[in-house]
C-alpha cells in the first residue's frame, strides 16, 4: 500500500471514530490547491534542461500551510499528496497554527552542480512565488535540499516581496535560521520516546535501542538517547548496518561517520545484513529513514517491545495489525518526528517578532509540546477506545474540522 492510500485509509478510520458526516470529510479530505510548473534551466555545459516542480497545498484552516520541499528523480504527485496531507495532521497534533504542505522537483541532486542546483531553486521560487508567503505557505528543507537551498529561496522570494526571513525555515543561522533547527527533529524524538517510557514507568537510561537509517534525525535521536544512558546497540545507514550488542560508542562512531561517509567499517562493531537491522533484538526500534520498511514480510519478526516511527510512514497497515496483535506499542509519526516542524515554527515566529531565542528557550519549548502532545493523543486513546495512531489521527483531524467548521467552510 502506497503513503497516500495508507494515510486516506488512517484518515477514513479516524473521520468514523469522530463521526463525521460525509461533506465534512470530503471538504478535509480534497487539497486546498495543487501546483505543477515547468523549470528550465541552462546547465554549466550551456545546454537546457528542464524538471517538473511540485506544490501540494492541503489545508490553511489552522493557518499558513507548512511542509519540505524536496529533490529527488522519484518526486510522485500521489506521495507529495500524501506527505502534504499528513502535515495538516501533523501540526494539529503539535497544536502549532499551521496546515499542510508538500513539494518536490524531479531531480537529482547528486547529478546538478551547485549553481546548477542554485539555478533551479531560484526559477522553481519564481514560478510559485505568488502562491507561497509568511502567512500563506512556508516551506522548509527535506530530502535533497538543505539550509543553503532555503537561503536561495528565502533570497529569490524578497527580490518581488522585499526582506521576508519567515518566508522559509530550516534557513542558516545567519539568516534568521533558529538555534536548535539542525537537532529538532532527532531531539523530538528522544522527548517522545522519554515521554512515551515514562508512561510504563521506565526511563531512557538502561533500555536498548535499534535505529535505522542515520543521517540527521537517526544521528541525534542516538546522540542524545546516549547522552542520556541509553544503550544503541544497533545502526544502519546506506552504507550498511553494524551492531555491537554492549551498546555502539556514539561519539566515537558520529567521528567515523564524517570520515568515511557511512557506518559501514566501524572498529568497534560487527556488521550485520542491513535487512535484518529491524529485527535485531532491542527494547526500542526508531526506523529513522524511507516509508514502509516495516511490512507483512518483517513484523512477526520484530522483537522491539516499542516502536518510535522517526520516518514518515515507516509501518505500514498490515504491520500495524500484525504489531498490535504482539503487544508491540507504536508511537506513530505524526506525533513521533513532529520535533523538526515544531521548532521550524519557533523559527517563524522569531522572525516575525525580529527577536531570536537561545537555544536553550528552544529546547525547553520542544521539550513542552512534544510532552503535552503525548498527553493529548492519550487522552484521545481512552476517549475513542483505540490505539496510539488513531489517537494521533483523531487529535489532529479534530482539531482540524472544528477549525473548518468554525470558518463556515465545511459546506
Amino acid at each position: 500500500m502506497n503513503a497516500l492510500a495508507a494515510t486516506n485509509r488512517n484518515f477514513k478510520q479516524a473521520s468514523r471514530l469522530l463521526g463525521l458526516d460525509a461533506k465534512l470529510e470530503k471538504s478535509l479530505l480534497i487539497p486546498f490547491r495543487e501546483i505543477k510548473v515547468e523549470c528550465t534551466i541552462p546547465k554549466d555545459d550551456g545546454t537546457l534542461a528542464s524538471f517538473i516542480g511540485f506544490r501540494v497545498q492541503h489545508d490553511n484552516s489552522r493557518g499558513p500551510m507548512k511542509g519540505g520541499i524536496r529533490y529527488h528523480p522519484e518526486v510522485d504527485p500521489d506521495e507529495v499528496n500524501a506527505l502534504a496531507q499528513l502535515m495538516t495532521w501533523k501540526t494539529a497534533v503539535a497544536n502549532i497554527p499551521y496546515g499542510g504542505a508538500k513539494g518536490g522537483i524531479g531531480c537529482n541532486p547528486s547529478d546538478l552542480s551547485a549553481s546548477e542546483l542554485e539555478r533551479l531553486t531560484r526559477v522553481f521560487t519564481q514560478r510559485i512565488h505568488d502562491l507561497i508567503g509568511i502567512h500563506t505557505d512556508v516551506p522548509a528543507p527535506d530530502m535533497g535540499t538543505n539550509s543553503q537551498t532555503m537561503a536561495w529561496i528565502l533570497d529569490e522570494y524578497s527580490k518581488f516581496h522585499g526582506h521576508s526571513p519567515a518566508v522559509v525555515t530550516g534557513k542558516p543561522i545567519d539568516l534568521g535560521g533558529s538555534l536548535g533547527r539542525d537537532a529538532a527533529t532527532g531531539r523530538g524524538v528522544l522527548f517522545a520516546t522519554e515521554a512515551l517510557l515514562n508512561e510504563y514507568g521506565k526511563t531512557v537510561s538502561g533500555q536498548r535501542f535499534v535505529i535505522q537509517g542515520f543521517g540527521n534525525v537517526g544521528s541525534w535521536a542516538a546522540r542524545l538517547i546516549s547522552e542520556l544512558g541509553g544503550k544503541v546497540v544497533a545502526v544502519s545507514d546506506i552504507s550498511g548496518a553494524i551492531k555491537n550488542k554492549n551498546g555502539l560508542d556514539i561519539d566515537s562512531l558520529l567521528k567515523h561517520v564524517q570520515e568515511n561517509r557511512g557506518v559501514k567499517g566501524f572498529h568497534d562493531a560487527d556488521a550485520i545484513d542491513s535487512n535484518s537491522i529491524l529485527v535485531e533484538d532491542c527494547d526500542v526500534l526508531i526506523p529513522a529513514a524511507l516509508g514502509g520498511v516495516i511490512n507483512r514480510d518483517n513484523a512477526n519478526e520484530i522483537k522491539a517491545k516499542f516502536i518510535v516511527e522517526a520516518a514518515n510512514h515507516p509501518t505500514d497497515p498490515e504491520a500495524d495489525e500484525i504489531l498490535k496483535k504482539k503487544g508491540v506499542i507504536i508511537l506513530p509519526d505524526i506525533y513521533a518526528n513532529s520535533g523538526g516542524v515544531t521548532v521550524s515554527y519557533f523559527e517563524w515566529v522569531q522572525n516575525i517578532q525580529g527577536f531570536m531565542w537561545e537555544e536553550e528557550r528552544v529546547n525547553n519549548e520542544l521539550k513542552t509540546y512534544m510532552t503535552k502532545g503525548l498527553k493529548n493523543v492519550k487522552e484521545m486513546c481512552n476517549t475513542h477506545n483505540c490505539d496510539l495512531r488513531m489517537g494521533a489521527f483523531t487529535l489532529g483531524l479534530n482539531r482540524v474540522a472544528r477549525a473548518t467548521v468554525l470558518r463556515g467552510w465545511e459546506a
